[in-house]
């Protein structure tokens, strides 16, 4: 797993929280202090926090559990579905339906629909007419929009990676009202209440969200190569 520094998290702007009238006194202890109205997050935490998070994401990794990336604001969306997809994971970066997890045979059935209809669509020898194919292409439109990030997760998340907390609330409460662990990262606006792998950081600019991602990629893929070459070494112990 890779070594994070307070000089990476620098660089990639994290220590910059939000204007200090904005801030969730929930996050005190994560405060350094404030600068020009801005508050400053103790990165030597978030160094901890990090390592920490990624430690459990590492462990989950290696036994092949469903991860699933969750960051729908605009500044989020294509990074966190670009990361899911490099490290062959699962994300929902345009809107997190209510019951996404709580009510999950429906969000299954949804699913089983949108791939029928994929099926209906790749079918040269189809024999619907031109006016119920556009609107079956309409419906898969829709629902990959919603579902396209998850229509290929067999069952249930194992845990979830959030970016903006406060803008994936549902997301938080639903796994918190079934257990399934939370690593997040939580601005100086945010709650850190609920989140099993609270991650105090900058969740706005671009270059902070890629950061997090690209270290959740990278543990991803080194626990899964890892896991790949574990048989390998067995056998040779024959």
């Amino acid at each position: 797993m890779n070594t994070v520094t307070v000089k990476d998290l620098l660089d990639a702007g994290i220590h910059f929280g939000h204007k200090t009238k904005r801030w969730n006194p929930k996050m005190e202890s994560f405060i350094f202090g404030e600068r020009n109205g801005i508050h400053i997050i103790d990165l030597q935490q978030t160094v901890v926090c990090l390592t920490n998070a990624l430690k459990k994401v590492q462990e989950f990794a290696s036994q092949n559990k469903n991860i699933l990336f969750v960051g729908t604001k605009r500044q989020a969306s294509d990074i966190i579905s670009q990361a899911a997809i490099d490290c062959k994971q699962f994300y929902i970066n345009k809107r997190w339906l209510g019951g996404m997890l709580t009510n999950w045979d429906t969000i299954q059935n949804s699913i089983k629909r949108l791939k029928g209809l994929e099926k209906i669509l790749e079918d040269k020898q189809s024999t619907y007419t031109k006016k119920e194919l556009l609107n079956y292409e309409k419906a898969v439109e829709k629902l990959n929009k919603a579902l396209g990030g998850i229509k290929d997760m067999n069952g249930m998340p194992d845990i979830l990676f959030i970016i903006d907390t406060n803008k994936e609330f549902l997301a938080v409460n639903e796994a918190n009202k079934i257990g399934i662990p939370i690593v997040a990262v939580v601005d100086s606006n945010s709650n850190p209440e609920g989140i099993d792998f609270p991650i105090p950081g900058n969740d706005d600019a671009i270059r902070s969200i890629e950061f997090y991602c690209n270290q959740m990629t990278k543990t991803i893929n080194e626990a899964k190569q890892h896991n790949d070459k574990e048989p390998e070494l067995k056998g040779k112990d024959k």
